[in-house]
């Protein structure tokens, strides 16, 4: 029997998605998106990770346009999915998640899924986590959000006024880390987050 030493050293951080270093999404894990600005951080975060991205939506075209996509994410790297039933959506979800085949998939879903939903798909995430990869997925829903056993809820909305873009982000929930909000503004195509004003 081996004993479990304690070590002063710091605890290793894993792997994330980070917009900036205070928003930070943990990979091969599955996070809620809701709020105005869902797309837009959605596509953001997008345009920090490498390789394809899923984007797995409704028929009748995603809503995107690849000019309106220019500094956040290149267009050529989204693939599309049209299901017409939000069950379509998760399942296909789950499976890309599984594959392992892409660092992000995106479902936008009309209402929040339940928990045996997001916990198959936590375990397809899981399942397709390799060394070289860790899949992770995000779930866009409307208003407050809350869909249960999602690793973190992040709620974003617009604040942009005359000559500057700026969005109100708040998480919510998330299982490592205590509720928090920022004020999140772009300039230069680079993204800062300061604390929000209490």
């Amino acid at each position: 029997m081996t004993d479990t030493l304690l070590r002063r050293a710091p605890a290793k951080v894993p792997p994330a998605i980070a917009l900036t270093p205070d928003i930070a999404l943990r990979e091969g894990r599955v996070h809620e998106i809701c709020g105005g600005s869902r797309v837009h951080f959605a596509l953001a975060l997008a345009g920090r990770t490498d390789g394809p991205v899923l984007w797995i939506g409704p028929p009748g075209g995603s809503g995107l346009n690849p000019c309106g996509l220019h500094g956040l994410c290149d267009p050529a790297r989204l693939l599309f999915v049209a299901a017409p039933r939000e069950i379509d959506r998760l399942w296909a979800l789950e499976e890309t998640l599984r594959a392992g085949a892409v660092a992000l998939a995106v479902a936008d879903l009309t209402e929040a899924p339940g928990l045996t939903p997001v916990r198959r798909l936590q375990l397809a995430a899981e399942a397709g986590s390799t060394r070289e990869a860790r899949p992770t997925g995000l779930i866009l829903t409307p208003g407050a959000g809350g869909a249960a056993g999602i690793e973190s809820r992040w709620h974003s909305m617009p604040d942009h006024g005359p000559g500057r873009q700026r969005w109100q982000v708040a998480r919510p929930r998330a299982r490592m880390a205590p509720p928090a909000a920022w004020t999140l503004t772009r300039t230069d195509g680079q993204y800062r987050s300061d604390p929000a004003p209490a």
